[in-house]
């Protein structure tokens, strides 16, 4: 299995995705429409035409999963092409996934150092 911690990185491809690719049409599009390292560590999520079913993109440090959801019912609240490239934490994504609208949603500021920055 895979552990995710909040130094892990999740980017969300705006559009369509078609979900019959696999292994190697993801790890493309997450070097290539996403410009990031498949092989970091972090979470690639892609989503199909009527925003009800998703694919997340992760390596382990051994192999590269691909898991797969489907929505029984309702639509996932997803970026539209020509958006940004969206990059969300896990708690973000996890609230995406139950549901909520982000856009909608209003976050307490407070202090969060991201991955990589420097302190002040």
């Amino acid at each position: 299995m895979f552990a995710l911690s909040s130094a892990t990185r999740v980017f969300l491809l705006p559009g369509v995705t078609d979900m019959r690719k696999g292994f190697e049409g993801l790890r493309s599009l997450a070097e290539h429409r996403l410009n990031q390292d498949p092989l970091s560590g972090h979470l690639f999520v892609f989503c199909n035409r009527h925003c009800n079913r998703l694919k997340v993109l992760f390596w382990d440090g051994t192999g590269l999963w691909v898991c797969a959801k489907r929505l029984e019912g309702g639509r996932l609240d997803w970026p539209r092409e020509g958006e940004a490239i969206q990059e969300y934490t896990i708690q973000q994504l996890t609230m995406l996934l139950d549901g909520i609208v982000l856009k909608q949603a209003v976050e307490k500021k407070w202090f969060r150092r991201r991955p990589g920055e420097e302190r002040k």
